[in-house]
């Protein structure tokens, strides 16, 4: 794994890790934290984060 590649991968699940907390507190829908998860991928295109996404 190249160091942009850990780079992306961090920046993924840092974000990803933020919209599930708004998730869990009620702030977004489902749908929306889906979205999210779908924009975060084609963004930052994760290494490991295709496998550990719910949406993917």
């Amino acid at each position: 794994m190249s160091k942009e590649e850990l780079r992306n991968d961090m920046l993924y699940h840092a974000a990803i890790s933020m919209a599930k907390s708004m998730l869990e507190k009620g702030l977004i829908t489902e749908e929306e934290y889906a979205e999210i998860d779908t924009i975060l991928l084609e963004k930052y295109r994760p290494y490991l984060g295709t496998l550990l996404s719910e949406n993917a």
